[in-house]
């Protein structure tokens, strides 16, 4: 007899009903729930464009698996409907996006459609489905248009836009007492976004970016460019690093002997769930995001330890992104009964949606983007732990966004 969770679910439940159900079901009718000719109720098929080989592997395990959890908690049903998962390795790669989308909405006619972690991917993604697509939720992507000239009645996010990772950071160092800055990101759309978020909110206020010093995405050879800031001797350096990269940065940087002289921030994902692979290294790192492990509500506690019993894994903010979107489809679909052909009345539901989650209060705005609180953290001992709010009900201007 395998032993059970506060939530009743064993680790076997949780990976035997968390799997791929059988295919070639019908689709939902406009009428109401989906049903076979025998009278069955047909699946509701939920497709997963998610990352699971290379850089941004873990980031993609662990937001599928705690989606899946959360609709384990749920009975694995929707609406009363029970589910089929079609989960395909997005592989963080661009130049795949389009057909692996096209294969969930044309040939595979899901339901929903989750994903991915990679922005340019989902920038992709979101071209394909928004309008008469699938209802798509976005649990990691952060590049601005997503929510912004992309934005759609389907489309929502339960992330963070990169507005959402840069702007809070630029008060928060100044509060540190640090005045001149230099800018570090990987070369994309996102590491981009970050860094003109945190420029909009740190030189008006008095400080001053001594240089910026973009890299090669996913390059992760950083000695010459630390050489180079250690040459320019900033107070502090803002950044934008995720996965084997950010472990890779960190390590290097103090290695480096920068951690002497050079106060290290950046977006959250620099040490976000890599307190193993970055050891020692990291102490003392301050990042902004809108989870902490140290979080203390009864939505984070319960959630952290579900989660763990559930994969034998350390929750991180991408596992509360992933359960954040399950939580949002589920709410969706009990508000329209598992009728998955009243769009209208299911995309209501969601945008209205207050959801408590283990990152606090989480609520959307007319973009259908995240409105949470911001944290700067700081890792002790391993933990990335709250040192104050940075931001509170942080929104994002949703620039050339219809809806809003």
């Amino acid at each position: 007899m395998s032993e059970k969770n506060e939530t009743g679910i064993s680790r076997r439940d949780f990976v035997i009903k968390g799997s791929v159900a059988t295919a070639g079901l019908a689709a939902a009718s406009v009428l109401g729930p989906a049903s076979f000719a025998i009278g069955g109720q047909a699946r509701v098929k939920v497709g997963i464009l998610l990352p699971y080989t290379g850089t941004y592997a873990k980031l993609g395990t662990n937001i599928r698996d705690a989606m899946k959890l959360r609709f384990a908690e749920a009975g694995n049903k929707l609406g009363g409907r029970e589910i089929e998962f079609v989960d395909i390795d997005s592989e963080a790669k661009p130049a795949k996006a389009q057909q692996l989308t096209d294969k969930l909405i044309r040939k595979e006619n899901v339901d929903f459609l989750v994903g991915p972690v990679h922005s340019v991917v989902g920038m992709a993604m979101v071209k394909m489905a928004r309008g008469k697509g699938p209802i798509t939720v976005i649990p990691n992507a952060g590049a601005d248009q997503l929510t912004g000239v992309l934005c759609a009645p389907n489309v929502f996010r339960t992330s963070f836009s990169s507005y959402q990772m840069g702007f809070p950071g630029g008060p928060a160092v100044l509060d540190d007492g640090h005045k001149r800055v230099v800018l570090m990101y990987w070369n994309y759309g996102f590491g981009k976004q970050v860094a003109a978020a945190f420029k909009k909110s740190f030189l008006p206020a008095g400080g001053t970016i001594v240089k910026e010093i973009p890299t090669p995405f996913p390059k992760v050879d950083f000695q010459a460019y630390l050489t180079e800031l250690a040459a320019l001797k900033p107070d502090a350096v803002y950044t934008f690093y995720a996965g084997g990269g950010a472990v890779k940065f960190v390590k290097d940087f103090a290695a480096a002997g920068l951690k002497k002289s050079i106060k290290l921030y950046g977006a959250g994902f620099l040490t976000e769930g890599l307190g193993a692979a970055q050891g020692d290294a990291a102490e003392g790192v301050r990042t902004i995001l809108h989870y902490a492990d140290t979080l203390d509500n009864p939505a984070n506690h319960r959630f952290r330890k579900a989660f763990k019993d559930a994969t034998g894994a350390r929750a991180d903010v991408y596992a509360v992104q992933g359960y954040d979107a399950g939580e949002l489809i589920l709410r969706g679909m009990a508000a329209v009964k598992g009728d998955t052909g009243a769009r209208a009345e299911m995309i209501r539901a969601m945008e209205s949606a207050e959801i408590d989650s283990p990152r606090g209060k989480l609520r959307f705005s007319k973009s259908h983007n995240p409105i949470h609180d911001i944290y700067l953290r700081e890792v002790v001992q391993g933990e990335n732990r709250v040192v104050r709010v940075a931001a509170r009900d942080q929104d994002d201007p949703a620039t050339g966004c219809s809806n809003a």
